[in-house]
């Protein structure tokens, strides 16, 4: 017979148990309630332009992990399975109930560490930066992450490796961090007294979205704020908070917010006229300036009262346009991603991926109302059909699929026909201000910046 005890922690932690595919329907539930309990206390929390632009990052980091997750798991393998101190699966079942404890505070503080260099260095800033370039902070930011930061990030844990703790539990105490930090992106919920000595919070984590020049760079902890306390990266929510960046990334797109800053790195190293500083500019501490180039401005004070957030209104028909572009996206991207990971190798997942990024951008160019959104849109609807045949070939029923896109891409053209004299019409912009959120005291309202 088993003992329960080493049982029911090896099935919490060693089992690998998909907890973060688990959590998914339940932040959608959440995200829910907290537009219900929004929308009922008359608080303006979400806006659909930066709620698509948000999950459409969401959805690129997934797409991203789906075809590349593995490789990133192969250093720590690599450094448990040949350097390891400690053989923690082994140890008696008090042991680890220890180790599991030890885990969890090596993890968070490995998080804090990773999350710190994200806002420090400019290599880290150019993927964390993606995560903060909302101008509101609600639950659905939560799911706003970059493509490419934990690729850059991984090493920060690999000394839990290298002490034994295996890659089962380290992905699934990495899980329990972040479904901790989702319910931590909201301005519905106050100050919460005492546990705010030692657990990350919303209050906590307000600040940490902050562009308030007394909130950047404040209060990185992931599921403890004890490391900030230990470290003087603690900040307590005073002032009300101005969310987003220093620097407005102004733009809807969810493939531009990961590609904005390292472009704009990019074209610095390229100007630098010192062969040195071209390398080095990657790996300095965020704010560093080439030799020979014009250094960059600090970061301006703002305020909650004159603050204004990046708009771009549109015509509700053509916001029910985006909304359902952008839910098919979700939907049949995704799902055929899935099924691809069953059935298909990672080369035959061309079409979905090329689906996916493809529309999000049109919808990203829809949403800012580009003056080549539409045509580009045209060109995109025009290879609908051909990628709805490969993205079922060899199937039987490719060529039922390739007519159910034609289909769409019919309706949706007539659509653009016959609205596209609307597109331009000015639309009154309601919301110009984070003043004009009309949050609690205690809450924040949002902004917008590139540092954050």
């Amino acid at each position: 017979m088993a003992d329960p005890e080493r049982s029911l922690v090896d099935q919490i932690l060693g089992q690998d148990v998909p907890y973060l595919s688990y959590a998914v329907p339940f932040f959608f539930l959440f995200i829910g309630i907290e537009i219900v309990f929004s929308l009922l206390a008359g608080k303006k929390v979400h806006r659909v332009n930066d709620s698509i632009a948000d999950l459409g990052c969401g959805i690129i980091d997934q797409t991203i992990k789906f075809l590349v997750e593995a490789t990133v798991l192969l250093a720590y393998i690599y450094v448990y399975e040949h350097f390891r101190i400690w053989n923690i699966v082994d140890w008696s079942p008090t042991a680890k109930w220890g180790a599991a404890i030890f885990c969890f505070l090596g993890v968070d503080f490995c998080f804090y560490w990773h999350h710190r260099f994200g806002h420090e260095f400019a290599a880290g800033w150019a993927t964390h930066s993606v995560h903060h370039q909302s101008e509101e902070f609600n639950l659905i930011v939560a799911l706003r992450q970059s493509a490419l930061e934990h690729h850059l990030t991984f090493f920060f844990y690999l000394p839990l490796a290298w002490l034994g703790i295996p890659v089962s539990w380290y992905v699934a105490m990495f899980a329990f961090n972040l479904i901790w930090q989702f319910w931590c992106h909201t301005r519905l919920v106050k100050k919460l007294g005492p546990i705010e000595w030692v657990l990350n919070t919303p209050s906590h984590h307000r600040v940490h979205h902050g562009r308030n020049l007394q909130y950047l760079d404040k209060n990185y902890g992931g599921t403890l704020i004890i490391w900030d306390r230990l470290f003087g990266t603690f900040e307590p929510e005073k002032d009300e908070v101005v969310y987003g960046v220093t620097k407005p990334i102004e733009s809807w797109n969810p493939v531009w917010a990961n590609l904005q800053v390292w472009y704009e790195m990019a074209l610095d190293a390229y100007q630098a006229p010192f062969l040195w500083d071209k390398f080095r500019i990657w790996f300095m501490p965020l704010g560093w300036t080439p030799r020979g180039l014009v250094p960059k401005p600090d970061p301006p004070h703002v305020d909650a009262r004159t603050a204004v957030k990046f708009d771009t209104p549109l015509p509700a028909a053509w916001v029910g346009y985006a909304i359902v572009q952008f839910v098919i996206t979700m939907g049949v991207g995704l799902s055929n991603l899935l099924r691809a990971e069953r059935h298909a190798s990672l080369l035959d997942t061309w079409p979905q991926v090329m689906f996916i990024f493809v529309t999000l951008y049109a919808v990203g160019a829809i949403l800012e109302r580009k003056p080549w959104a539409l045509t580009f849109e045209f060109s995109r609807l025009a290879i609908v059909p051909a990628l709805g045949w490969a993205t079922w070939n060899p199937s039987e029923n490719a060529p039922l699929f390739a007519v159910i896109a034609m289909f769409f891409s019919i309706v949706c053209i007539l659509f653009l026909t016959m609205f596209r004299p609307t597109f331009f019409n000015k639309v009154p912009n309601e919301m110009t201000s984070h003043a004009q959120d009309e949050l609690q005291p205690s809450g924040a309202a949002g902004a917008s910046s590139t540092r954050g």
